[in-house]
């Protein structure tokens, strides 16, 4: 997605937290008092820092700095069994949760809410999510229609008519699509399709021979058998579908493009008409009949891979239709699983839970109805959330944070050695264009359209996803709106635009656990939020990726030949970096495909640290808690990063993510920062220590 998050994507739901962070950062007991006046009063134990109380002292901060500052949080809060990983984001998430908990049961109470209205909404789709019984009695019944349309299929074109019914429905069959602004002209919303249809995380999950790969990899053939039983196949039968399932997708994985292919915009935009599509690459798909039944009058499309649709076609020809109408039916129902009875919930979260992320038990039904709710109407309750979490002066703060961020990112432009005038001039020209988005959209989502009533939890997901489908054909052919957000105010996340030249920063992302935003020191502030989250976002704009991309949004040349050389050059050096951690035995950080995001993890410590610098904390020096202003900074970017994941997830991240792990995000970027050294007394011959030569030099 053009829109590159810079926290793991695995919950796209996040929110803020106060409850029980007290007794996650706990202060020591105190010692028994001496004897004293039976009058006088217990003293009051003090509030633990925000950044100590999480420090592991048994840890040198110059061999693992993340463990030093995080070692103690992570060892008093193990990961709970119904999670994949645990973190501070976790914490985050948990007390919005018990909010957004009392607004869905209050308004599924409510007896006389309007038809159509915000609270009718809510209280539907809670109420119906939450019954079990119902989803049970109903077994796959909601999918029926599907089903059937599925099963009517005799050749190709009925094939295709089945997968292009469920592309609405949210069912990534052999392909992905979308309606989004054209990257070469911003102000304009083309048709993009790319690569997709797998059942597994990535192509590279299909052919890796890491012991753990293979073990999903024959894992998934035996959830594939199970799910064609549960449709109703013997076992012979399921036994056959699933080989032929598995053998369909594997080849659909070769022709699709490795991780870090996908991050080349250039050759990721590939314009055609849609009859040059069907005539070069898919002579089986006519692409004009196809967009105009969704009402698309496209005279051109953008293909992310033609290569892709060139294999798709040579496979959709060969493959008997019977074996790609079990593919479209397991598809669709591991879609929707968590909307259905618990035998078909229960086997999609064993693999896909359980296998791929390392669950040992589902998490509780009513947090999983609150993720399905914020996904389906999450904008309906954000803004619930901004009224009680994100006052005025908070985001008053954050904006001025993302000003100081911005003058520190052209000064530090201003003083690169290496790069022209000419780029610099075009440089400032994009970093004062960047658009600031903080807190909460100025204009809300408008859910009139989508209907949302008590027939089935499935039904009321079909229904979301539709609109959110329609919602974006409804697009086509208008002005961009520069002013939506493609996030909820409660998503503990953030992400930056290169096509509208912009960083959007939700409110929950500033939340830290059990702390009021104003009672924490800038020098806190500014690791944890300005160099992790605004500094980091504004990076992605001038990263290997978002460079392409000028100060209108549109991917466009405006580097001297020679400075993208030379930028080259310094990236190269970042790649070789990550490519040497090896999370996992045997399998290693992808540097090339991962360099986004840690270019703008070093980018946003650099220029948050630049802020920070000007501030009245640093300059005077003073220490709190025992540490000085500069370790702090530190220690607040490690804070951002309190984060610990099952191995099995961190199989999956490593294989499928452009994200590094949490802890080379913290140890990585820091062991290229002269002043991290100064702060804790890093010497040569410790871990974390990097020769002056060796050191990344971008930014």
């Amino acid at each position: 997605m053009k829109a590159r998050s810079h926290r793991i994507h695995l919950c796209l739901l996040a929110v803020a937290i106060v409850a029980g962070v007290a007794g996650c950062n706990r202060a020591p007991a105190p010692q028994a008092p001496a004897p004293a006046a039976p009058a006088t009063a217990a003293a009051p134990v003090p509030k633990p820092d925000v950044v100590a109380a999480n420090i592991d002292m048994s840890v040198n901060p110059g061999d693992d700095f993340f463990s030093y500052a995080n070692g103690a949080w992570l060892k008093s809060h193990p990961i709970p069994a119904s999670e994949a990983y645990w973190g501070i984001g976790k914490l985050v998430q948990e007390d919005l949760y018990a909010n957004l908990r009392k607004i869905s049961e209050d308004a599924a109470a409510k007896k006389d809410a309007t038809s159509g209205s915000d609270e009718q909404k809510i209280g539907d789709f809670w109420n119906t999510a939450m019954d079990s019984e119902l989803a049970e009695r109903q077994g796959i019944a909601p999918l029926k229609p599907e089903l059937t349309r599925i099963d009517a299929a005799t050749d190709l074109p009925g094939v295709l008519d089945a997968a292009f019914a469920l592309q609405p429905l949210g069912v990534d069959a052999f392909f992905g699509f979308g309606v989004q602004q054209d990257e070469k002209q911003s102000d304009v919303m083309a048709v993009y399709v790319e690569q997709g249809g797998l059942g597994l995380p990535d192509r590279d999950y299909y052919f890796n021979s890491e012991a753990g790969v293979t073990k999903a990899r024959s894992a998934y053939v035996d959830h594939l058998r199970r799910m064609f039983k549960l449709l109703g196949a013997d076992g012979p039968a399921a036994d056959a579908s699933a080989t032929k399932v598995m053998a369909f997708e594997t080849a659909l994985a070769k022709v699709s493009r490795p991780l870090a292919d996908l991050r080349d915009p250039q050759k990721n935009y590939n314009k055609m008409a849609p009859s040059e599509l069907t005539r070069k690459f898919t002579p089986g798909i006519a692409w004009n009949e196809r967009l105009q039944a969704w009402k698309l009058a496209a005279p051109y499309v953008i293909v992310g891979q033609p290569e892709f649709f060139g294999g798709l076609q040579k496979l959709l020809a060969q493959t008997p239709v019977p074996v790609l109408r079990d593919y479209l039916r397991v598809h669709l129902l591991d879609s929707y699983a968590p909307t259905l009875g618990k035998a078909i919930d229960d086997e999609h979260f064993d693999f896909y839970g359980r296998v791929l992320s390392g669950q040992k038990e589902q998490r509780p039904r009513w947090k999983r109805t609150l993720d399905a709710e914020n996904h389906a109407i999450g904008m309906i309750l954000g803004r619930i959330f901004v009224k009680e979490y994100f006052p005025e002066q908070t985001k008053q703060r954050y904006n001025n944070l993302v000003e100081a961020i911005r003058t520190a990112y052209g000064e530090r432009i201003d003083h690169l050695d290496w790069m022209s005038a000419a780029t610099k001039a075009k440089a400032h020209e994009k970093l004062a264009a960047v658009t600031k988005k903080v807190g909460y959209p100025d204009k809300w989502k408008d859910y009139s359209a989508l209907q949302i009533g008590r027939d089935s939890y499935a039904q009321n997901e079909m229904n979301a996803r539709r609109w959110a489908f329609n919602d974006q054909l409804s697009k086509f052919g208008k002005p961009v709106d520069r002013t939506e957000w493609d996030m909820t105010p409660q998503t503990y996340n953030a992400y930056y635009n290169p096509s509208n030249n912009e960083i959007v920063l939700p409110a929950a992302q500033f939340s830290i656990p059990g702390f009021k935003d104003a009672k924490v020191d800038d020098a806190v502030v500014y690791g944890y939020a300005a160099a992790s989250t605004i500094g980091h976002e504004i990076t992605h704009g001038f990263d290997d990726e978002g460079r392409q991309f000028d100060a209108k949004g549109n991917l466009a040349d405006w580097w001297t030949k020679e400075d993208a050389q030379k930028f080259g050059q310094r990236a190269d050096v970042l790649v070789k970096q990550f490519d040497a951690y090896e999370p996992l035995p045997g399998l290693h950080i992808n540097g090339r495909a991962s360099l986004g995001e840690n270019m703008a993890d070093f980018g946003g410590v650099l220029i948050g640290l630049d802020a920070f610098k000007k501030t009245e904390q640093y300059k005077k020096g003073e220490k709190i808690a025992g540490y000085t202003p500069l370790q702090r900074f530190f220690l607040g970017y490690a804070l951002s990063w309190i984060f610990e994941e099952q191995d099995a997830l961190l199989r999956r991240g490593l294989l499928s993510d452009v994200h590094a792990p949490a802890k080379w995000r913290v140890n990585g970027p820091l062991s290229n920062v002269p002043e991290f050294y100064e702060a804790f007394g890093v010497k040569p011959g410790q871990p974390m220590w990097r020769a002056e030569a060796d050191r990344v030099r971008i930014w």
